[in-house]
């Protein structure tokens, strides 16, 4: 995190908790956006980009759970952590199912909370700048994500931002299905008709960046999303 201070999304329902919690987090050099229901908690992910994701339960207008699957269609990977006084076994069990990093019941030791944080934005960190640096080979073409270029028979085309996000999407998923709505939420903020609309306007514009290749395709699964396929040497 060098250079800004990570930013953590705190949804507490829980006014002394919440304020509390936030001013012992900004202490310790991050940056927290507080939120006091599920609705607004999400209306701030999808405005602003965060780092990680602290999420009480039980919340007015969105549970945390609800929550969490909205926020894991838009990003599968940020690292996610319940607070909770919900200590039931099968309550548990629900958070961790759907991808929570870590469940921690109430009351907690705030130091405690602050080095596993440390520890999992630390982890992440370190992937990310593994998948910064990443390039693909796709037959005959190079796409260098991090500088937007996709050469091909020494020609290189410099894609837009949209444009490289959404091919990057594909290489992550390479082979594989991207759904719809992740890419839709992730580069697009939502995923309305008119976002739907615009997105397949780009897959159509990487479908002509990579026509000079016959034995790669963009497949649209119906309903679903989209497929790169590339062959496998």
């Amino acid at each position: 995190m060098e250079g800004k201070k990570p930013k953590i999304l705190l949804c507490e329902d829980d006014q002394n908790l919440g304020m509390v919690l936030k001013n012992y987090l900004e202490l310790n050099d991050f940056d927290v956006t507080l939120e006091r229901d599920g609705r607004l908690g999400l209306a701030a992910f999808q405005r602003e980009r965060f780092d990680l994701c602290l999420l009480d339960i039980m919340m007015p207008h969105m549970d945390g759970f609800t929550l969490a699957e909205e926020i894991r269609d838009v990003d599968p990977d940020i690292p996610l952590f319940f607070l909770s006084a919900k200590t039931m076994k099968e309550d548990i069990i629900q958070g961790y199912k759907l991808g929570a990093d870590d469940y921690i019941t109430k009351p907690f030791d705030s130091e405690v909370l602050l080095l596993k944080i440390k520890a999992i934005l630390k982890r992440n960190e370190e992937v990310n700048k593994e998948q910064e640096n990443k390039e693909y080979d796709l037959s005959d073409y190079h796409f260098n994500p991090k500088l937007r270029e996709l050469s091909h028979s020494g020609k290189t085309q410099t894609l837009s931002p949209k444009e490289n996000e959404l091919l990057k999407m594909l290489c992550e998923h390479m082979n594989d299905l991207l759904p719809r709505e992740q890419a839709l939420k992730k580069i697009w903020g939502s995923d309305t008709y008119f976002n739907g609309r615009s997105m397949d306007v780009y897959i159509a514009k990487l479908r002509k960046y990579l026509k000079d290749d016959d034995s790669i395709e963009i497949v649209n699964i119906h309903g679903n999303g989209f497929r790169l396929v590339v062959p496998v040497a």
